[in-house]
């Protein structure tokens, strides 16, 4: 059996980042299954927080240059990449003036949500599969964890369903309790709009906040696990009522098993 190829995708991953528990799952779970022999490419935003000279962070020339739209506008994609000290792990980051330069993650200093966190998950979210398809790295699995990543398992089941990278790939989607009482603009399914990507495909998105970004990958994701027994009771009926949910045993002697099996069960 050839390796089974795993992308894990995020909003942040230690020790480049932590401001959730998302940074530690995303760190723990891609070891792992790398020592069960798996391939892994790990994908995140490249906040301004990070420092780029500290975690040697450098860009991939031949990755950088692509043009993602988010609405009526193109962004130009940048990546660059880093290792994970003691660890044969390489994170590739997704970078944007515009968007990512900034010295925090989703508020500003005064607390403030900013206002274009919907674009910024846009961008990341197209931008990470253009990436996949530029490092001409098919994935078995992608696993996207919390709101910023819950378009690509729509992205994935319509924009390039049939594109031969992706063809076969399965996606995760994991729930994390990290919710935020914003609202965005009635713009955002604009924004969101991409090739063979319908109002219909959009829907939940209509309520243009935290919950309906995890609605939608809830809805799109071949299997929904949640990271967080102790969600909030909304989270949990969203979990709930997701059609493809799966209850993992997460203590530490199942963690890497449970994971495994998911995958591989998957891909069969």
């Amino acid at each position: 059996m050839e390796k089974l190829r795993i992308l894990y995708v995020a909003s942040e991953i230690n020790p480049f980042l932590q401001t959730t528990d998302v940074a530690d799952y995303v760190r723990r779970l891609p070891q792992a299954m790398q020592e069960r022999g798996a391939e892994i490419r790990i994908l995140v935003p490249r906040f301004g927080l990070i420092n780029e000279r500290k975690n040697r962070l450098h860009e991939v020339v031949r990755l950088s240059g692509i043009n993602i739209t988010v609405g009526d506008e193109e962004k130009p994609l940048i990546i660059k990449v880093a290792s994970i000290p003691n660890a044969k792990l390489q994170v590739y980051f997704i970078d944007n003036d515009d968007y990512f330069h900034r010295k925090s993650v989703f508020v500003d200093k005064e607390n403030n949500f900013y206002d274009d966190n919907d674009e910024r998950a846009i961008f990341f979210c197209k931008g990470v599969l253009e990436t996949v398809k530029k490092l001409g790295w098919a994935p078995d699995v992608v696993h996207c964890n919390d709101w910023m990543t819950a378009l690509i398992p729509m992205y994935l089941k319509t924009t390039y369903r049939n594109d031969p990278m992706f063809k076969d790939t399965k996606s995760v989607f994991t729930v994390h309790n990290n919710a935020f009482d914003y609202k965005f603009d009635a713009d955002l399914m604009n924004k969101a709009k991409a090739m063979d990507v319908s109002d219909e495909a959009l829907a939940h998105l209509h309520s243009a906040d935290f919950e309906g970004f995890v609605k939608i990958g809830c809805a799109y994701a071949d299997a929904v696990i949640k990271a967080d027994e102790h969600c909030s009771e909304s989270l949990n009926q969203i979990f709930n009522d997701a059609p493809k949910r799966v209850e993992l045993e997460e203590e530490d002697e199942k963690f890497s098993e449970s994971y495994y099996n998911l995958y591989t069960d998957l891909m069969s």
